[in-house]
């Protein structure tokens, strides 16, 4: 997972579970190609998208949670893989986008919590916070979602964050649907975080 990453000393990271729709939010950020597909699992490494002019790149990294036809050793090793990657370059990376499906992320974050286990959307978003990474929630697929309000605000809720969601906008919650193009408000959040850490070169990539 180490190997082929780019040398670039400022990256914004994609993580989620798997099927979330996170090579396509890719796609809509870098206006490449990424591979996508509708079957679990298909990002299996990091996929990195940089510029030779700018010491900046993005990177789609694997999902996690359950990958169809991956054997439960090597979703573990990949698993592991994610997390010494985001330890390992936690002072480069200037947010950490997690990418969660706004029309299942409760009912999934729910049924985990039911069987006594922790939500790995919601440990992954303690352990952006715990290791210094910015996170950005991009609740993405809304055009499925009917009541907007009524599942962010419990998104927010169900991660730890007081709702109502609009405090949140601009800077940790971004309602999208990449596959229609639907970018902006996670444009919002990364300009933010830009702009805190003193990147304002970096505002043309997410403008």
């Amino acid at each position: 997972m180490f190997e082929d990453r780019p040398n670039r000393d400022a990256e914004v990271v994609l993580v989620g579970r798997s099927n979330v729709g996170k090579s396509t939010v890719m796609r809509e950020l870098t206006g490449h190609d990424v591979s996508t597909g509708g079957k679990p699992g298909v990002t299996r490494r990091p996929n990195h998208y940089d510029w030779t002019a700018q010491d900046f790149m993005f990177t789609d990294l694997p999902g996690f949670g359950f990958m169809s036809g991956v054997e439960d050793d090597r979703r573990e090793q990949i698993q592991t893989d994610i997390v010494r990657y985001l330890e390992e370059y936690a002072d480069r990376i200037l947010a950490g986008v997690l990418v969660l499906d706004g029309n299942s992320a409760v009912e999934i974050i729910d049924r985990h919590e039911e069987r006594g286990e922790v939500p790995h959307d919601v440990e992954m978003f303690g352990f952006l916070r715990e290791i210094g990474i910015e996170p950005v929630v991009a609740v993405n697929k809304m055009d499925k979602v009917d009541d907007e309000d009524e599942r962010l605000n419990a998104i927010c809720d169900r991660l730890g964050l007081y709702p109502p969601w609009q405090q949140w906008q601009g800077e940790t919650i971004a309602p999208i649907c990449a596959k229609r193009g639907s970018m902006e408000p996670l444009y919002e959040c990364l300009r933010t975080h830009f702009h805190e850490a003193k990147r304002d070169d970096l505002l043309g990539f997410v403008s």
